[in-house]
């Protein structure tokens, strides 16, 4: 159980913490995977949580002198999805983030703890592993550099030390003779965990391949490369047939195993189809899938997750959290256990966020955390200290209704009303972003956010309607 909850402002704060508390303490970014893990039992030997989401820079995508590309730490899914830089030097990796969860699960969740929590599901695993990223690991002993294809000693299970904190991605962006693709097989198209993906990056000389990085996810217990089928594409031009050839190869690298969502011989087959549709999408020149200017709940700025001036806090039990709610400084005492969620519905009354699955998958608790679109049953309550926060309460002006509000109730888009508060939340926030959205983007914009009255259509329409009349 967590007793202690630490809000660092500085990379100095967070490694004394992680010092002192060593082996009692967990490092949370997102959260997004290890709300639900704590929820549920794990890791019941830590008693204390070290935020790194207020340190200064870790948010930040660059490159160096030498053109190799830096994703700090609190680098969210998101922030890939946006970044021009990476759509061009590394679209399989856009591509990945893209289909991780959803957006309000894109803003919060980052692509370090993606390859922390180590699952070879996990989305950005494999497209790292094919462009050799690494990782920087820091403690107060000191730094080093771990290639991304030694960090792994099994599913779930790393090498990075209790005291360590990984403070940055590092790889070498694609070169003007290379070309990717990522391509993601699951039970549905949003919210879904791969049951394989596979990544793709061909480097080409007078029309062949002179090198090929095929990897693949939820294969093995670690991502693996299909050696066999890298092997045979070097050397020949991509035609039909070599690539029929090279994805009937694939079958002999992979050892998967069968779960409740796929039996290990349907993830064979799966595999050599992923990488035969995208040795197909490289041959035939197909564009990436992922837009330009994708929708991503942040309304009309980048998010500014890590904060300069920042101060460090520590909380407990006893500890009075101050947060801004609806544009009202409050004051609440709440475990450093509770979600965000019902710190709002218990504490402070705010009781128009719904709990409808507490795993972030429905969407009806869905809330703005310092003016981003986020699931607030998988953000710690603890994490309010100093943020903006804004629920289905504040949207209107106090006296008239947000025009979503008014459309939903002229479209009779509202059924048992329970998922409502939710799908508000992602429309107003998409109209910040996009004053005329088309509906590819009203449906993309509201992919977090489930129904289970099947109201879509008329909640589409009622979307539709304000974006006819603005």
């Amino acid at each position: 159980m967590i007793n202690t909850y630490i809000n660092c402002a500085t990379l100095e704060e967070v490694l004394s913490a992680l010092a002192e508390y060593q082996g009692r303490a967990k490092i949370i970014a997102g959260g997004t995977d290890l709300v639900l893990e704590l929820e549920k039992g794990a890791h019941s030997d830590r008693d204390v949580l070290v935020d790194v989401s207020r340190v200064s820079d870790l948010d930040q995508i660059t490159t160096d002198s030498q053109g190799m590309v830096h994703l700090g730490a609190m680098v969210t899914h998101n922030h890939v999805v946006g970044s021009s830089l990476l759509h061009v030097r590394a679209p399989l990796l856009v591509e990945a983030c893209f289909g991780v969860g959803s957006p309000q699960i894109r803003n919060r969740g980052t692509v370090v703890g993606n390859l922390i929590t180590g699952s070879p599901a996990n989305d950005t695993i494999s497209p790292l592993m094919a462009l050799e990223a690494s990782l920087t690991l820091v403690s107060t002993r000191g730094t080093r550099q771990v290639a991304l294809k030694d960090f792994y000693k099994g599913v779930r299970k790393t090498v990075i030390a209790a005291d360590e904190l990984c403070t940055e991605i590092v790889f070498k962006p694609l070169a003007s003779n290379q070309v990717s693709v990522y391509k993601k097989y699951a039970l549905r198209k949003a919210q879904a965990i791969s049951l394989v993906n596979a990544s793709v990056i061909l480097t080409l000389a007078d029309q062949k391949v002179i090198e090929a990085q095929i990897t693949l996810g939820a294969v093995a217990p670690v991502i693996i490369h299909a050696k066999q089928a890298e092997t045979f594409l070097t050397g020949k031009q991509l035609t039909a047939e070599i690539v029929k050839q090279a994805s009937d190869l694939v079958a002999e690298d992979v050892s998967p195993i069968s779960d409740i969502r796929s039996s290990a011989d349907y993830r064979v087959k799966i595999s050599c189809i992923l990488v035969k549709r995208g040795l197909l999408d490289l041959l035939n020149q197909k564009p990436d899938e992922v837009p330009v200017a994708p929708v991503l709940l942040w309304g009309t700025s980048k998010p500014n997750h890590t904060e300069k001036g920042y101060q460090k806090t520590v909380i407990d039990r006893q500890t009075t959290i101050h947060t801004t709610v609806n544009g009202k400084k409050v004051e609440v005492v709440t475990s450093p256990n509770k979600p965000l969620l019902h710190m709002l519905r218990e504490e402070l009354g705010m009781t128009g966020s719904k709990e409808g699955c507490g795993e972030g998958e429905c969407g009806a608790c869905t809330a703005y955390l310092d003016g981003v679109a986020v699931m607030s049953c998988l953000v710690p309550a603890a994490r309010a200290e100093g943020a903006t926060i804004t629920t289905i309460e504040g949207v209107s002006d106090g006296e008239n209704l947000h025009p979503v509000q008014n459309a939903f109730i002229r479209e009779g888009a509202v059924q048992c009303g329970y998922c409502t508060p939710g799908f508000i939340m992602s429309a107003v926030k998409l109209f910040e972003e996009k004053k005329n959205p088309d509906v590819d983007e009203i449906k993309l914009a509201i992919t977090g956010n489930l129904c289970r009255c099947t109201g879509y259509y008329k909640i589409v329409k009622a979307i539709e309607s304000v974006s006819e009349e603005s």
